[in-house]
């Protein structure tokens, strides 16, 4: 294949030759020019010995680099249609779109959903139906009896997305979005930046590398009071979520790589900048049951009195019992959030 490759464009620099010989014109000589610059990529393809692709195949191999770097984006705009896109489909998308714009979401002359499937969700006529605006919604009381400023919060909130993984202008988007729908928003273990102050409830989440509640002893990360209690006393926020580990990466942690640790986000997470920062796989506060029952209060007194949850990723089954028992011992409960890592991510609030 790599002679014949060769051959034909050596063929098509020749014949391009000959028409600028005979018509010496500004396309015949951008022809052969454009020729010889593909014979002479073809030839160094050939002779090259890093890639084994482009030596029996040169010029030509280059095309599955280019169809490799751009195959998500022919499949979202040539080959994906409305809804088999995913994670989020491309119907989602622009129900997304339409509504920050104020647009029309709606689609008249039916749906490409098939609503005869089994499980399939809709809405079915009433005679009497109620007007969508008049319903309040459910709201949920979060708070033992040894909160002082308990927190009635929507039973739909937005999940921890931190600022730095998250840009200002989507941080300040959610926020304000949290404050329009009268929900929360989980700050994510970056800590609170200003972006996350536009109005909305806060829920302060606290994780291994303590950002926003704690600062760095000898390269370690070391929970702070009083940079936590300078956080959580702020009255948008309304609840402390205490992240166990990270989910996603178990056994290791998160790492802030140092180009992206700007002087805004060291500040913000209270640590060096332009350093890499590791978020360790566990927290240096507490090793056991009952020093984390005795941070959870800890934690609760600095904040005022607000409500304090814990998040985690299930491992092992006995470890949720012992966790469970130790809590009932104490008679000392936090909200609990299980995050349930099987075939699927379930998050479930006890």
């Amino acid at each position: 294949m790599r002679n014949t490759i060769l051959a034909i464009l050596f063929a098509i620099t020749i014949l391009a030759g000959v028409l600028v010989y005979f018509i010496p014109q500004i396309g015949t000589i951008i022809l052969l020019s454009i020729s010889g610059l593909l014979s002479l990529i073809a030839v160094y393809d050939s002779l090259q010995t890093k890639h084994s692709l482009l030596r029996a195949f040169p010029l030509v191999a280059r095309l599955r680099w280019f169809f490799e770097e751009e195959r998500d984006k022919i499949q979202q705009y040539f080959i994906e249609d409305n809804l088999n896109g995913t994670p989020i489909n491309r119907e989602k998308r622009s129900i997304v779109y339409q509504r920050s714009k104020l647009e029309k979401e709606t689609i008249p002359f039916g749906t490409q959903h098939n609503v005869y499937k089994k499980g399939y969700e809709f809405v079915k006529h009433s005679l009497f139906p109620t007007a969508h605006h008049d319903i309040i919604g459910d709201k949920i009381t979060f708070g033992s009896d040894k909160c002082t400023q308990k927190y009635k919060s929507s039973i739909i909130n937005i999940s921890a997305m931190s600022f730095g993984s998250l840009s200002k202008n989507a941080v300040m988007a959610l926020n304000q979005g949290a404050k329009m729908g009268d929900f929360a928003h989980n700050t994510g273990e970056g800590g609170i930046s200003p972006y996350h102050l536009q109005g909305g409830d806060l829920i302060f989440q606290v994780g291994t590398g303590y950002f926003g509640a704690g600062k760095s002893i000898n390269g370690k990360r070391v929970f702070d009071d009083e940079i936590f209690k300078k956080n959580a006393v702020r009255p948008e926020v309304k609840m402390i979520e205490i992240k166990f580990s990270q989910g996603a990466k178990p056994g290791h942690g998160g790492i802030l790589p140092a180009k992206k640790n700007t002087q805004e986000i060291a500040e913000i997470r209270s640590v060096t900048p332009g350093t890499q920062v590791d978020s360790p796989p566990g927290h240096s506060a507490f090793s056991n049951y009952d020093e984390l029952i005795q941070f959870i209060q800890k934690v609760r007194e600095l904040a005022n009195g607000k409500p304090v949850g814990i998040k985690l990723c299930v491992g092992d089954n006995q470890e949720i019992s012992e966790m469970i028992t130790a809590f009932a011992t104490h008679n000392n409960y936090p909200i609990l959030f299980l995050l349930m890592v099987e075939k699927e991510e379930l998050v479930l609030l006890l």
